[in-house]
């Protein structure tokens, strides 16, 4: 005997379920880090430095809590431990007053190569989803991140929507955005996280490309 309209009145609102399904994937993913990094003898921000040096090159400590989005003395104190460590080295940067330069030690360099691959455990899983559900789950992240970026919840990310070169559905078929700095099309599965050229465009544009972004997302 079933009752009808059980689960109607007994089920959370979609947008709580989801966003904790993200939240406990964010454990996951968290437990892995703490796990990973405590085999390496690091703390999980000192894991975090590794692999943003290993990206970004030489960077102060300043940058680095800009974009972890953790204080600059928590960043200080990690950073001190990682130079005693012989994996992190420190030089005087060029017209900056008390500032200093930071980059990875052969040893910093050679672990920020694993520090940068634990995230892949999550890899496999993803890879259960057909291409079209990835292609979606894709575009659904750079829309979630977007949106928090916004309103100010995490740190600036280098992605495509933000990005002064991005022309979003700029073409029809199966590649409708552009990049103007390498001046190719790109399909909806190329969308970035992480770039090395982007440019943070002005907020208006930010804003238009957001809307032409949308006419066609997911």
């Amino acid at each position: 005997m079933t009752t009808t309209g059980y689960f109607d009145a007994h089920t959370q609102p979609i947008d709580q379920r989801v966003a904790t399904g993200l939240y406990k994937l964010g454990l996951a993913v968290k437990h892995q880090e703490r796990s990973h990094a405590l085999d390496a003898g690091l703390s999980p921000t000192q894991a975090q430095i590794l692999t943003l040096l290993s990206q970004e090159g030489a960077t102060t400590a300043s940058e680095l809590s800009s974009v972890l989005g953790v204080s600059l003395p928590t960043v200080s104190d990690s950073v001190s431990a990682l130079v005693g460590k012989g994996l992190v080295e420190k030089q005087p940067a060029t017209g900056r007053t008390r500032a200093s330069l930071l980059t990875l030690s052969r040893a910093g360099r050679a672990l920020a190569q694993r520090t940068a691959a634990w995230p892949e455990f999550l890899a496999p899983a993803v890879g259960t989803l057909s291409d079209a559900q990835q292609e979606s789950l894709l575009s659904i992240l750079v829309m979630l991140l977007r949106t928090l970026q916004e309103n100010g919840q995490i740190p600036t990310q280098r992605m495509c929507l933000t990005c002064v070169f991005f022309r979003p559905n700029a073409h029809a078929g199966p590649r409708p955005h552009h990049c103007a700095f390498v001046d190719a099309p790109m399909a909806a599965a190329q969308l970035r996280f992480e770039c090395d050229e982007h440019e943070v465009a002005p907020q208006e544009r930010q804003t238009a490309q957001w809307e032409d972004f949308l006419k066609l997302a997911v």
